[in-house]
């Protein structure tokens, strides 16, 4: 009796132990514990895959080539000639330079570069006005290759925006954008030519939007990003991520002379607006106070015991202008003009300039805290660099 337990006893163990073999080597997985110095196999994805990264696999990727593509065809290559007299060397002598005075000048050609970018059918090309400025010449190299001739159809200065024209077929102008909807961290690319090389796409996001810099342009607040922008990028295209244009690429903060990760583009709704006035007219006419401002700082307000910074300070009257005849003094807080709010010095200088000249209109100031209403009848503002209405 005993030798038949042990026997379906042993055979009993030999079933099981055969059976973990078998599954040991089918289905390793079921087996909780492996004998030490099994070999485990691994499965690894090809290393051609393994480089891309999760977000950019198949069917999940992330790529704005259909932006590129849809803005690309609008953004022209400009080269423009222009006609200087360089210092000669003998003039270094100061003999020769006081015997001779300036006669020896040496005449020569240069070349300025930049970017512009087609705005209508009829061949409007929106640029930056210091890529045209002064020129005797203007060639403009389509996204297709074809060169053809251009013309000035007026500038301004004091938003460095200019608008020259070409005879082309067959032109695609871009899809304007909302500047005012975009937010800190939206994805923009910039599109033009940088040091001549060619047609190229960087991106970043929106740095910052609202960024003022008087020095620059008195009447924007800039967009500013990270996108790279090159010497050749001003009057390019930026663009939101459906390759609707938003701003026109300006400038860049730089110690090299070279990008450095903050750019700055003109919002297209101030481009547009100066665009479509110099393409009626010409040019841009503002209106003007005859007034220095300039913003609130909060040390500011504290020492001349304002309780806000909204409005902008005067600084300075012009003997005879329409803001001293019309009562305005020395540390008036101009807080509205024409029934418009202004919170800071970029909004008055603007509220100021769309006045037409000739105009007067209800302007409220405060002045020793006490809100004043005045009226200025508005006269016609002379282009300047400074920030003075």
């Amino acid at each position: 009796m005993l030798r038949r337990l042990w026997l379906v006893f042993a055979q009993a163990v030999t079933a099981t132990l055969a059976a973990i073999f078998v599954v040991s080597l089918v289905k390793p997985e079921w087996v909780p514990w492996r004998p030490p110095g099994t070999v485990v196999e691994i499965r690894e994805t090809p290393s051609s895959q393994a480089a891309v990264p999760a977000a950019a696999a198949p069917g999940r990727a992330i790529s704005f080539s259909d932006a590129a593509r849809k803005a690309v065809v609008s953004v022209v290559n400009i080269s423009a000639t222009k006609q200087v007299r360089r210092r000669s060397p003998l003039l270094d002598d100061p003999v020769l330079r006081r015997f001779f005075g300036e006669r020896f000048n040496i005449p020569e050609t240069q070349l300025s570069l930049g970017s512009g970018v087609i705005v209508s059918r009829e061949g409007f090309v929106l640029t930056n006005s210091h890529v045209v400025e002064g020129v005797t010449e203007i060639q403009v190299t389509l996204n297709d290759g074809r060169t053809v001739a251009g013309r000035i159809v007026g500038s301004d200065p004091e938003t460095d925006l200019a608008v020259v024209r070409i005879q082309a077929p067959g032109l695609t102008p871009i899809t304007f954008g909302q500047s005012d909807q975009l937010k800190v961290g939206d994805v923009v690319l910039a599109i033009g030519d940088p040091f001549s090389v060619g047609q190229t796409v960087t991106m970043g996001i929106v740095s910052a939007i609202g960024r003022e810099i008087n020095a620059a342009n008195a009447f924007a607040s800039f967009i500013q990003t990270d996108a790279a922008i090159n010497p050749g990028n001003s009057g390019g295209a930026l663009v939101d991520a459906n390759g609707n244009l938003v701003g026109i690429n300006t400038l860049i903060y730089s110690r090299s002379g070279g990008y450095q990760g903050i750019g700055f583009a003109i919002p297209v709704g101030l481009a547009r607006k100066i665009m479509e006035e110099i393409i009626e007219t010409g040019a841009v006419t503002r209106g003007w106070f005859g007034v220095e401002v300039a913003n609130i700082t909060p040390e500011l307000a504290e020492s001349l015991g304002l309780a806000g910074t909204r409005g902008a300070i005067v600084g300075g009257i012009e003997r005879g202008s329409p803001a001293d005849r019309a009562g305005i003094r020395l540390g008036d807080v101009i807080v509205a003009v024409g029934g418009r709010e202004v919170v800071d010095l970029n909004a008055t200088l603007n509220a100021i300039a769309d006045v037409p000249p000739g105009k007067t209109v209800p302007v409220r100031v405060l002045r020793r805290n006490q809100e004043l209403a005045l009226s200025v009848t508005v006269g016609r503002r002379k282009p300047r660099a400074s920030a003075e209405e």
